[in-house]
């Protein structure tokens, strides 16, 4: 079952006018075949951006998050990669709350 059956029609159609101007048969089937190919993929990746955004997880449930902390008082780092939120509190490190030192945006 073809999918995209208006692109079939217009490619057929060009392939009708040009072996009825006298292009080679061959030349043309080729063409138009690939044509068809090349379109169809470019409508299918277009189509595909095109999706929904998903909904957040539910209430509890871990996202995912790329953000790096680091200690004021003895330097630890520390790569945070699942959070309640997407902006969680930041973690405490040596008694102190650690600074945020990049996030996914400075990349």
């Amino acid at each position: 079952m073809l999918r995209h059956r208006y692109l079939a029609v217009a490619v057929v159609a060009v392939a009708v006018l040009l072996m009825v101007r006298g292009a080679s048969v061959w030349g043309v089937l080729v063409a138009a075949a690939a044509a068809y190919l090349i379109i169809a993929i470019g409508l299918t990746m277009l189509g595909s951006l095109a999706s929904p955004v998903p909904e957040p997880p539910a209430h509890g449930e871990l996202r995912k998050v790329r953000l790096t902390y680091q200690c004021p008082v003895c330097g630890a780092e520390v790569r945070m990669t699942a959070a309640p939120a997407e902006d969680p509190e930041p973690p405490r490190h040596c008694l102190d709350e650690m600074r945020l030192v990049s996030n996914p945006y400075d990349d």
